[in-house]
């Protein structure tokens, strides 16, 4: 499968998990079109987040997230899950779920956040199903933190939670 198609499929994910246009006073992320937030774009400005299309989000999760982070370089099931969650909960986080998840699956790797060499080779000899079991059970513990350190979000936690095991 080329590096396109499999983009495509990741951020039809990403699409679907984001909806449309949300201006929720109690999302911290303010107005946001196609999961892309005013607080994340601020260069865009309100009226430009509303204005996005799903071709422009598209780009912006291409540049910005799936090549930023090299995330196509893993197997098709791991780059889709980093990209979804990685695009709500940020890179550093979700890189730390993935490295909890490579020790939960027997790998020696350093949670740090940071996708280096050992990482990346770590992910290359996991058993990708396995590896994906796990990272949906470590993203689903940091929405679960989210939510009891902050009650006002605990509203959002179903909805996390399906992301994060979908």
């Amino acid at each position: 499968m080329s590096d396109d198609a499999r983009f495509e499929r990741a951020v039809e994910i990403v699409l679907a998990h984001e909806g449309g246009l949300v201006d929720d006073p109690a999302d911290p992320g303010g107005v946001t079109n196609h999961g892309i937030s005013l607080r994340s774009y601020p260069e865009l400005g309100a009226a430009g987040i509303r204005a996005l299309t799903p071709e422009q989000a598209k780009e912006i999760y291409r540049r910005d997230w799936w090549l930023r982070y090299g995330w196509a370089d893993f197997p098709p099931s791991i780059g889709a899950k980093l990209l979804d969650i990685g695009v709500n909960i940020g890179a550093e986080p979700v890189h730390r779920a993935l490295q909890r998840a490579l020790r939960a699956t027997g790998a020696t790797v350093a949670e740090d956040g940071v996708l280096g060499l050992a990482t990346r080779a770590a992910v290359a000899e996991a058993d990708p199903g396995a590896l994906v079991a796990a990272l949906r059970s470590e993203v689903a513990g940091h929405y679960r933190v989210i939510a009891a350190l902050h009650p006002a979000e605990q509203r959002f936690l179903q909805g996390w939670l399906a992301r994060a095991y979908g």
